[in-house]
C-alpha cells in the first residue's frame, strides 16, 4: 500500500541530508552574567504534540541576563505574543544559520522602542516583525535582548535554537558541540513493554502490551526483574520508557539515541539529530502514544509506524519487528544514549512461545487509511471529515454515541458525547467535526465543542454555532460534545484602588477564565489605548509604563474576553 505522505517524507529525508556541518568555533555562548551554565531541557525532547526545538538554558532563577549575538549577522525577526516563545528574537547569521532566542523579558533599547511604536500604531498587544540585513546588523557579542519568563514558560530561562537558514532544519546544539553541558549520568531505562502485531485486511492490530519492571545493576547497566527468557510471539516489538539526568539540576531530559539489537545485529535505531517544524508533531508517532500519554518518561516505540518520517531512523530492519519462532531463544540488547555520549544498556533473552497472536476481523468497524480522505457519521447528528494524512497508519474505528459528560459550574452541556476515534489515537492533522444539537438561542453565541480528557474533565476545543450545529477544527482524539461557556473571565487588580505606582514598573492585573480561555484583552489609561502584555503561565496582564510619571491620578479600564465571547470589564484608578 502507498506509504503515508510518501512524497512529503522523501522531501523531508532530502532536507535532512542537507545543511552544513556546524563549526562550534563560529558561535559564542548566548548569555552573559551567568553564575552557572545549567540547563532545564534539551533538543528533541518528546512533548505532547511536538518535539522540543532547542535547548533551555537556566538563568540563575532570574530575569534580565544579557542575551548576545552568537555570531555576526542581523536581526531578521522580532515576535511578541502571549503564548509560545513570548518575546523572541531571530538572528540570521552570516554562516548560513539562524538562531532563535525565546521567552525574553525585553529587547535591547532601540529594538524595544521600535516594537513599542509598532504596537501603538497597530493598536495591537502582539506583533510579528520582519527585517532585512540593513535594519539591525549585529556583531558577535552584541546585546540583542534580556532573558525573561514570557510566553509559555514555566520559569526564567532562555530558549535557544539553531536552524539552517535555507531549509529551516533544526540542529541539535549539543551534538554539534556548540552547547556543552556537564553530564556524567547515563540515561535511565525505566520500564519495558512488549507488543505483538497481526494484520487484518491490511490494518495492523496490536496485542495489549505486556510490561516488565527494570532494575539497575551497575552504572549504565540494567536488567529485567523477570526470571528467565521473556515469552514473545511470532512477530512483535518492544517499547522502552527512558529518561535522562544531568549534573547539578533536578530536571529530566530526553535521550538522543535508542538502538535495539537482536542476536548482536542492529535491527532498529531512533536518533534525534534534527528535524523541521512541519514534522514536529510526529513525536506522537515516534513515541508509543498510548503509553506516552500516561508516562512521565519518553516511551519510545522500537519500531516504525507507517507514517513516521524515515529521517528519524538511520537503522531499520523489517520496520523494527522481531520475529521469533516457537521455542527459539534470542538475545536482545537495547542501548539508550544521551546527547553527551553517556550510554545505558538493557540485555535479556526472549523465547518464542506456543500459539500465535491472531486478530479477528470486526465487521462492525470502519477502516480508515492514511492515504485517503474519509467522512465518519453518527446518525444525522455528528460528522467528522478526516483529511488525507491525518492518521499515521490504517486503523479500525467504531464511531458511537455515549452519555453526556459532566461539567464544572458555568459550563452547560448541550449534547451527548460522540466518539470517532479511540482517545489514544494520535492525529497528525486536524479533523473537522460538526455536531448538531438543540442549543437555546441565548447560548448560541457561547456554544463550542469540548473534549473529555483522560481524567474525565472537559477541555475546550473551540468552534462556532451556525444553522443548528457547532463546527470546530480538532487535533485531539476523544469524546466530543456541544457545550456553552456562561461565565465571563475574572479580573483582579494587583494594586489597591488609587495606589501610588510611581515606583512601580507597570500596572498589573490577575486574569483567569474558567473554561474557554482568555482570547483577547484591551487596556485603556485615561481613555487612551495602551499596550498590555499577557503572561499566561502566571495568569497576569501587565502594562509596562513607557512614559514619565505625571504625578497625578489616572483612570484605568481593562476589558477581557474569553473564547466564547463572555467579557468582563474593570475600572479603577492609580496615582503616578
Amino acid at each position: 500500500m502507498q506509504r503515508f505522505l510518501i512524497l512529503f517524507l522523501l522531501t523531508t529525508a532530502c532536507l535532512g541530508a542537507q545543511g552544513q556541518q556546524l563549526d562550534p568555533n563560529d558561535y559564542i555562548y548566548p548569555l552573559r552574567e551567568l553564575k552557572q551554565r545549567l540547563y532545564s531541557a534539551n533538543f528533541g525532547e518528546i512533548r505532547p504534540g511536538h518535539f522540543h526545538a532547542g535547548v533551555d538554558i537556566k538563568t540563575d532563577a532570574e530575569e534580565g541576563k544579557p542575551v548576545v549575538a552568537a555570531a555576526d549577522g542581523y536581526v531578521s525577526r522580532v515576535v511578541l505574543q502571549a503564548g509560545g516563545y513570548g518575546r523572541a528574537v531571530y538572528l540570521t547569521l552570516r554562516n548560513g544559520t539562524t538562531v532563535v532566542y525565546g521567552h525574553l523579558r525585553r529587547f535591547r533599547d532601540d529594538i524595544e522602542r521600535h516594537v513599542l511604536r509598532e504596537r501603538y500604531e497597530r493598536r495591537s498587544n502582539g506583533v510579528n516583525l520582519w527585517f532585512g540585513p540593513g535594519t539591525w546588523p549585529v556583531k558577535q557579542g552584541d546585546v540583542v535582548a534580556y532573558s525573561g519568563d514570557s510566553g509559555s514558560s514555566g520559569g526564567p530561562h532562555l530558549h535557544y535554537e539553531i536552524r539552517d537558514t535555507e531549509t529551516q532544519r533544526l540542529y541539535n546544539p549539543v551534538r554539534e558541540g556548540i552547547i556543552r553541558p556537564r553530564d556524567e549520568y547515563p540515561p535511565r531505562i525505566v520500564r519495558l513493554h512488549y507488543v505483538e502485531v497481526d494484520t487484518v485486511q491490511g490494518v495492523p492490530v496490536r496485542s495489549v502490551p505486556e510490561s516488565y519492571a527494570v532494575i539497575r545493576t551497575a552504572a549504565g547497566r540494567y536488567a529485567l526483574t523477570h526470571d528467565g527468557p521473556v515469552g514473545v510471539g511470532r512477530r512483535g516489538y518492544f517499547v522502552t520508557e527512558v529518561t535522562d539526568r544531568r549534573n547539578d539540576v533536578w530536571n529530566t531530559f530526553g535521550v538522543w539515541r535508542v538502538t535495539a539489537f537482536a542476536d548482536g545485529i542492529p535491527c532498529f535505531e531512533f536518533r534525534m539529530d534534527s528535524f523541521t517544524y512541519d514534522i514536529s508533531r510526529c513525536s506522537d508517532a515516534v513515541s508509543c502514544y498510548p503509553i506516552q500519554i500516561n508516562s512521565r518518561n519518553e516511551a519510545i516505540r522500537l519500531a516504525q509506524l507507517e507514517g513516521a518520517p524515515d529521517s528519524f531512523y538511520p537503522t531499520m530492519a523489517e520496520r523494527g519487528l522481531i520475529r521469533t519462532a516457537e521455542g527459539q531463544v534470542r538475545r536482545i540488547r537495547i542501548e539508550a544514549e544521551d546527547d553527551c555520549g553517556n550510554v545505558s544498556t538493557l540485555e535479556f533473552a526472549v523465547r518464542g512461545r506456543a500459539g500465535e497472536f491472531r486478530a479477528e476481523a470486526d465487521t462492525t468497524a470502519v477502516t480508515l487509511r492514511p492515504d485517503r480522505t474519509s467522512v465518519l457519521r453518527v446518525g444525522r447528528e455528528a460528522e467528522v471529515r478526516i483529511p488525507e494524512g491525518t492518521i499515521y497508519e490504517p486503523i479500525f474505528v467504531r464511531p458511537g454515541l455515549g452519555e453526556a459528560p459532566q461539567a464544572d459550574s458555568g459550563v452547560v452541556v448541550l449534547s451527548p458525547a460522540y466518539r470517532f476515534f479511540d482517545p489514544a489515537t494520535p492525529l497528525f492533522r486536524a479533523v473537522e467535526v460538526t455536531l448538531r444539537g438543540s442549543v437555546p438561542r441565548p447560548l448560541q453565541l457561547r456554544a463550542q465543542l469540548a473534549v473529555r480528557t483522560r481524567r474525565g474533565s472537559l477541555a475546550c476545543v473551540g468552534g462556532a454555532y451556525a444553522d443548528g450545529a457547532v463546527t470546530a477544527s480538532v487535533r485531539t482524539a476523544g469524546d466530543l460534545a456541544i457545550v456553552a461557556d456562561t461565565l465571563p473571565p475574572a479580573i483582579r487588580p494587583l494594586f489597591a484602588e488609587g495606589a501610588d505606582l510611581t515606583r512601580a514598573e507597570g500596572v498589573r492585573f490577575r486574569a483567569a477564565d474558567n473554561f474557554s480561555g482568555i482570547a483577547s484583552w484591551r487596556l485603556h489609561i485615561d481613555g487612551k489605548w495602551v499596550p498590555c502584555d499577557r503572561f499566561p503561565m502566571k495568569g497576569t496582564l501587565v502594562h509596562f509604563f513607557d512614559a514619565p510619571a505625571q504625578r497625578r491620578t489616572h483612570a484605568v479600564r481593562l476589558s477581557v474576553t474569553d473564547g466564547c465571547g463572555n467579557a468582563t470589564h474593570f475600572e479603577g484608578t492609580f496615582y503616578r
